[in-house]
């Protein structure tokens, strides 16, 4: 099986260029080698060259602040390129895996949204990201879309690292507590993609949009205490007391963007369907620690 990976050099398609190994040859493509997002029909030319008989698109523009000023540029990213890409795959009978997001969803509620949840994205890149959804189903390929919420990776930059540095330098702290969702890791989703798309290849009725995160949920002021306290046992000097660790409402902290209030995602579906088991968020987390400690 010959697999064309889309987005190699972020979170997801790193960990992806990992796990899609053992599944089949590998072709992993980037924007500067082949794969901007900003030139469809050069990329479009690349993925007729390779004849994938999957293709697993992990490009996204995701500065969810930056869009809201370049919006035409995220909707390329997130919504057009990925509608072509989603053609091609039909023409050439690929199975197309796409991953998504939970800015889709206006996160009202407190509820886990399951797959068929009305969506209202709050800003230009749960709009595009939505958009692009949209243009792959409607496309007829085979596909499976992924919504994702909070995702992290050991490598680059995260929430966690970002913790742990203010941490070390502050006295006081202040986190978002009023937004829940799972935090995710990439190592979680790409470790899912392949038994997902291998599974749809033998049975394509299991073609659709799926819930992909970790078990439980949790907010960013609980998620940041759990970070640091994991540090703090674990020998690191942390400034900060637990104390100190304040919990604000997103009003407190105005950003260009809206982000969706409750981003609780169901993933019975994906579980179901697949015999899938998605552990707590917790231990997608510990080990990210272990690694970046």
């Amino acid at each position: 099986m010959k697999i064309l990976l889309l987005g190699k050099g972020g979170q997801v398609g790193w960990e992806l260029q990992r796990s899609l190994a053992v599944a089949g040859e590998v072709v992993a493509l980037d924007f500067d080698d082949g794969a901007d997002f900003t030139q469809p029909d050069a990329l479009l030319a690349r993925v007729r060259d390779i004849a994938p008989q999957v293709i697993v698109n992990a490009a996204a523009h995701t500065a969810v602040d930056k869009a809201e000023s370049e919006p035409e540029l995220a909707r390329q990213i997130n919504a057009k390129t990925p509608a072509l890409l989603a053609i091609e795959a039909r023409r050439l009978g690929a199975l197309l895996v796409h991953y998504s997001t939970d800015y889709v969803f206006d996160g009202s509620g407190s509820h886990a949204r399951d797959e068929e949840a009305a969506i209202a994205p709050l800003s230009v890149y749960g709009a595009t990201k939505a958009e692009g959804e949209d243009a792959i189903r409607a496309s007829g390929c085979q596909h499976l879309i992924l919504r994702t919420s909070w995702v992290y990776a050991a490598r680059g930059g995260n929430f966690a690292k970002t913790m742990l540095r203010l941490a070390q330098e502050r006295d006081q702290l202040k986190v978002i507590a009023d937004q829940i969702g799972a935090p995710t890791g990439a190592e979680l989703l790409a470790d899912l993609t392949v038994p997902m798309l291998r599974a749809t290849r033998v049975n394509p009725a299991l073609v659709g949009t799926y819930h992909a995160v970790a078990g439980g949920a949790t907010s960013w002021h609980d998620y940041a205490r759990f970070v640091i306290e994991f540090a703090r046992a674990r020998g690191v000097a942390i400034r900060v007391a637990p104390e100190q660790i304040l919990a604000i409402p997103t009003s407190d902290y105005p950003t260009p963007a809206r982000r969706p209030l409750n981003s609780r995602l169901a993933t019975d579906k994906l579980q179901q369907r697949f015999g899938l088991h998605l552990p707590p968020w917790q231990q997608g987390v510990e080990r990210m620690l272990n690694e970046i400690l």
